[in-house]
């Protein structure tokens, strides 16, 4: 097989694009530490749960979300539980699962930290680019996304955030 090396345009974009993805992530990092005491890992699960339904998913749903495993998941609901923005609930429907909660306390600190991320990611990011250009940022990134997952799609279920377990609730019952 012959290897098809970048070409010089596919490696200054390639090389900006690593760039730009360390910097925005440390950029992130740093706010998120500074006023919430925590990295940005741990920001997206509060913030992937507040949006949920009651304010929980799923372990591995949570985890499939963020694009993490499960024991980077776990890592990270422990501490958090630690912290008491979040703590964990046996699924009714599957024995085998367990809930992310979102708590109230860990509402209130998503909350408090929320306007500084976003001003942030503002300031990093969209500041920086026209109207247009953002418009371009998500179809390159939509593209990529839909690739990446089509290609897990076809590899099977080797993703370890694709492994799933059901914790969907039984169907109703027939009258």
């Amino acid at each position: 097989m012959t290897t098809r090396w970048l070409t010089p345009e596919e490696q200054r974009a390639w090389r900006a694009y690593l760039a730009a993805t360390h910097l925005l992530e440390d950029a992130i990092d740093r706010q998120l530490q500074q006023d919430a005491g925590m990295p940005h890992l741990f920001y997206s699960v509060l913030a992937n749960l507040s949006d949920a339904p009651e304010r929980r998913l799923r372990m591995t749903d949570l985890a499939e979300t963020l694009k993490i495993t499960r024991s980077r998941l776990t890592y990270a609901v422990t501490r958090l539980e630690r912290d008491g923005l979040v703590r964990r609930e046996n699924c009714r429907w599957d024995k085998r699962s367990s809930l992310a909660v979102l708590t109230d306390e860990g509402t209130a600190v998503l909350e408090r930290t929320a306007p500084g991320h976003v001003e942030t990611v503002r300031a990093t990011l969209f500041d920086r680019l026209t109207p247009e250009q953002v418009g371009q940022l998500e179809e390159i990134f939509t593209g990529v996304v839909r690739g990446l997952q089509g290609d897990a799609t076809e590899a099977g279920d080797d993703v370890p955030w694709r492994r799933r377990s059901s914790c969907a609730p039984p169907p109703p019952a027939e009258p």
